[in-house]
C-alpha cells in the first residue's frame, strides 16, 4: 500500500475499497454540487502570514469545546450510514476519536445503535439529533442519549425537507444494498467490504428499528423516513427539546446571521456554521464564507463552531482564525474509516494535528487558543 500522508489519500483508497453507492453517498452534495465544492475551494483562497525567529518550543493544541478538554479542536461530525462505510464503523471511529482525545457525534442515521456505541467505548461521546414528527420517539431517542451518559445533543435544523442528492437516486442507495445485477458486480470487486459485512450483525438504522413505532424492519423503515422529517419545525421546538435534554445542546445548521441571533437567544451553548456538507440548498454559499458574518453577530454571546470542507489542519487553523472555536470533520474521517477502519480514522487525525501544528508554527504561534485573524493575510481572501 502507498505510503499516506494526506487526506486525499485516504479518500483514493477508500473509493476502491467501499461499495459505489456508500461511497457516493458520504462524497457527493446535491443538485449540481456548487455548493459542495464551493466549501473545499473557498478555503485555498485564505492566505497565512509567515513569521520567522520566533520561539516555537512546546507547542500546544489542546483547547476546550462546549467545556470540554479536547486534543486539538476538532470533532468528529454527526454522519449517517457511517456503519456502510465499514462494518460497525460508528463504534471504530468512536474508538478512535476516543483514543486521540477528540468528540465523536453518532448520528440519529447510524447503523450502530446509542446503546452499540456505548457499550464499546469508555468515555462520553455526542448524540447528533433530528426531530421527527413522532414526538414521543424523539423523546426516546433523547432519553437514551441520557442514559448512555452522552455529554452533548447536537440538534440538526436543516433537515426539515430532504435535498435531492442525484447520485443517491442514480445508484438506487439503501442500507443494506439491493441485490441488483449492478450492485452485486460491484460489491464483487469489494471483497474486503463484504468479509466485514458478513462478520457483523449491524446492517439497519439501529437507532430506528426496534424502537420507532410501526418500524420493525427494513423494508418498513423507508417508508416511516420519508414522512417524519417534520417541516413544521420551529423554535419553540427547539426550546422544548433543549428542556427535555438539560445539558450541553449545540445547534447545527446555522448559515444566517438572524438564524445566529435566534440561536444564541434559544440558550443554546453552541452553535455550527453548516449547509450540511452541500448536501441540502445547492447555491447556498460556503460554511467558511459565512463563518465571518456570524461571528461578528453572536461570537460574544455563543461558542461558534464550523463544518463543511474542511480538509486539511490547515483548513481548521483558517476556520479558528475566522472566529470559529471548533471544527467538526465528517468526509475525511469517512475516507479514512473506508480506506482503513479504525486506523483509518486515526490517522486523519493524526494527519490533521500534524497539518495544525506545523502551520500554527510557521504563522509564528505556540498555542491554538491564540489563533486569530492576525495570522491571515489582510485582503487575501473574499470571505476574511
Amino acid at each position: 500500500m502507498a505510503l499516506i500522508t494526506t487526506v486525499e489519500d485516504l479518500r483514493v483508497l477508500a473509493k476502491k475499497r467501499v461499495p459505489r453507492m456508500f461511497y457516493d453517498y458520504a462524497d457527493a452534495g446535491s443538485w449540481t454540487e456548487s455548493t459542495y465544492r464551493a466549501n473545499e475551494a473557498d478555503f485555498a483562497s485564505i492566505k497565512f502570514r509567515q513569521r520567522v525567529a520566533v520561539n516555537l518550543e512546546n507547542r500546544s493544541l489542546r483547547s476546550t469545546m462546549v467545556g470540554q478538554e479536547v486534543a486539538m479542536p476538532v470533532a468528529l461530525a454527526p454522519t449517517g450510514l457511517t456503519g456502510m462505510q465499514r462494518a460497525d464503523g460508528e463504534i471504530l471511529a468512536a474508538r478512535a476519536a476516543e483514543k486521540f482525545g477528540v468528540p465523536f457525534t453518532l448520528s440519529t442515521m447510524s447503523i450502530c445503535s446509542i446503546e452499540d456505541v456505548a457499550a464499546h467505548t469508555s468515555k462520553p461521546f455526542w448524540f447528533q439529533l433530528y426531530v421527527m414528527k413522532d414526538r414521543p420517539f424523539v423523546e426516546r431517542l433523547i432519553e437514551r442519549a441520557r442514559a448512555a451518559q452522552c455529554s452533548a445533543l447536537v440538534l440538526t435544523l436543516d433537515l426539515q425537507v430532504l435535498g435531492q442528492r442525484h447520485k443517491d437516486l442514480r445508484n438506487g442507495m439503501t442500507a443494506p444494498p439491493k441485490m441488483t445485477l449492478a450492485n452485486i458486480l460491484n460489491l464483487m470487486t469489494r471483497p474486503r467490504w463484504c468479509m466485514g459485512m458478513l462478520g457483523t450483525r449491524r446492517h439497519g438504522f439501529g437507532n430506528i428499528v426496534g424502537h420507532a413505532s410501526d418500524v420493525s424492519d427494513m423494508s418498513s423503515l423507508s417508508a416511516w423516513t420519508s414522512q417524519q422529517f417534520d417541516p413544521a419545525l420551529s423554535w419553540a421546538d427547539v426550546e422544548w427539546i433543549k428542556r427535555r435534554w438539560g445539558g450541553k445542546l449545540i445547534i447545527k445548521g446555522i448559515m444566517d446571521p438572524e438564524d445566529a441571533q435566534l440561536a444564541a437567544d434559544s440558550g443554546a451553548d453552541a452553535l455550527i456554521v453548516s449547509n450540511h456538507g452541500g448536501r441540502q440548498l445547492d447555491g447556498a454559499q460556503s460554511s467558511i464564507a459565512a463563518l465571518p458574518a456570524i461571528v461578528d453577530a453572536v461570537g460574544a454571546r455563543i461558542e461558534v463552531h464550523m463544518d463543511g470542507g474542511v480538509r486539511s489542519g490547515q483548513d481548521v487553523i483558517r476556520a479558528l482564525a475566522l472566529g470559529a472555536k471548533g471544527v467538526y470533520i465528517g468526509r475525511p474521517f469517512l475516507y479514512g474509516l473506508g480506506a482503513m477502519g479504525e486506523e483509518g480514522v486515526g490517522k486523519c487525525l493524526d494527519i490533521i494535528r500534524n497539518e495544525l501544528d506545523l502551520t500554527m508554527a510557521f504563522c509564528g504561534l505556540r498555542d491554538v487558543r491564540d489563533v486569530s485573524a492576525r495570522i491571515l493575510l489582510a485582503g487575501s481572501s473574499g470571505v476574511c
